[in-house]
């Protein structure tokens, strides 16, 4: 099931409100960044919820699918809402997402560099990122500042 492309076929370019749900996955106090082959900028793992998922089948699954790693014990990073969601893609489509984003440093299994989504995937410092989705900065930034869990904007 796709339900973005289903929908897509139905509205065309036209605004589509979304779920997206991801994972910041950490290691020695660093987080691990998926460079996107449709953009070349870098982000946490995750997607689009499906009809029938919860937010933490969501998570796991696009992380698992993107990274070849199973997160375990997820918790609640932070819910990201407000204009930030907005988004218009080259090809006109357009979206407006609200993401639900989890922590862990608990996965295990082997990390997959080259995806159907992603060049490589790389774990980083928090003083030395790359170029970050912009889409996804500010919860990033909020992990590089340790902001106090959960977020709520």
């Amino acid at each position: 099931m796709n339900y973005i492309q289903d929908m897509r076929q139905l509205i065309g370019s036209n605004l589509l409100m979304t779920v997206g749900c991801g994972i910041i996955l950490e290691q020695h106090g660093q987080i691990l960044l998926q460079h996107r082959k449709d953009r070349d900028v870098w982000g946490i793992p995750g997607g689009v919820m499906e009809p029938g998922e919860t937010f933490l089948e969501t998570a796991v699954r696009e992380t698992y699918e993107e990274t070849g790693l199973q997160a375990e014990n997820l918790q609640l990073f932070g819910l990201y809402s407000g204009a930030q969601g907005y988004a218009e893609y080259e090809n006109g489509d357009q979206v407006y997402s609200v993401q639900i984003i989890f922590h862990t440093q608990e996965f295990s299994g082997e990390l997959i560099q080259e995806g159907a989504e992603s060049h490589e995937h790389r774990f980083f410092k928090p003083d030395a990122l790359p170029q970050i989705n912009a889409h996804q900065e500010r919860f990033i930034m909020d992990w590089v500042n340790k902001a106090s869990l959960p977020i709520l904007k």
